[in-house]
């Protein structure tokens, strides 16, 4: 065994000073993201950025590791103009885990109510509803009183939303229903829309 591991780290002699570096990288980045010193925003910001600048400079004599801290310091930039929410909104979480159960909670009561193991076309048109009504539920009953509408602009608002994604979804049946008759009408919104020079003569 102490050969095995002696062989191993004799294979590795060049690569540790690389893998020190990040590894050294990556912990000094997770105490930034969770902010554990309790930083102010700029303060954060700046940190964080140095670090980033760090990496920038010392990524090339990586070796292999180098696509590695590519790769890192792409998402970062990517994920950028939204990674310090969490210092700017009161209680909003570091990470969107909770947001993940929660909509795999929703997957699996629609999948044991209705035994489709695709989402339900209810679900797709409805979902901004249904979904956080099929969630909330498991942990509260609710009371007539309850489901009143307090905003009724909101709540006409949903439901012409609602109404809306209904109609786009009809829709989308119309040409399998009927393909002669949704070309033509198609055929007949393109000839008005168009210059009359464009316009087909039969």
């Amino acid at each position: 065994m102490q050969r095995l591991v002696d062989r191993g780290l004799a294979a590795l002699a060049d690569a540790w000073l690389a893998l020190a570096t990040a590894y050294a990288w990556v912990h000094q980045a997770a105490p930034l993201l969770t902010n554990a010193a309790g930083l102010d925003l700029l303060a954060l910001r700046r940190a964080y950025r140095t670090l980033l600048a760090e990496m920038v400079r010392g990524a090339a004599a990586l070796g292999n590791l180098a696509p590695a801290v590519q790769h890192f310091l792409k998402v970062t930039r990517s994920y950028w103009p939204g990674r310090f929410w969490c210092e700017q909104v009161p209680d909003l979480p570091r990470t969107n885990h909770d947001l993940g159960q929660y909509f795999g909670s929703a997957r699996y009561h629609e999948r044991r109510a209705s035994g489709r193991k695709a989402a339900s076309p209810t679900l797709v048109v409805c979902g901004r509803v249904r979904v956080v009504a099929m969630v909330v539920t498991q942990h509260r009953r609710f009371q007539p009183e309850h489901l009143a509408p307090k905003d009724l602009k909101a709540w006409r608002t949903l439901r012409q939303d609602l109404e809306q994604r209904q109609r786009s979804r009809c829709h989308q049946s119309r040409f399998r229903n009927d393909p002669t008759g949704y070309l033509a009408e198609t055929e007949a919104l393109l000839q008005q829309t168009l210059p009359p020079e464009c316009r087909i003569r039969r």
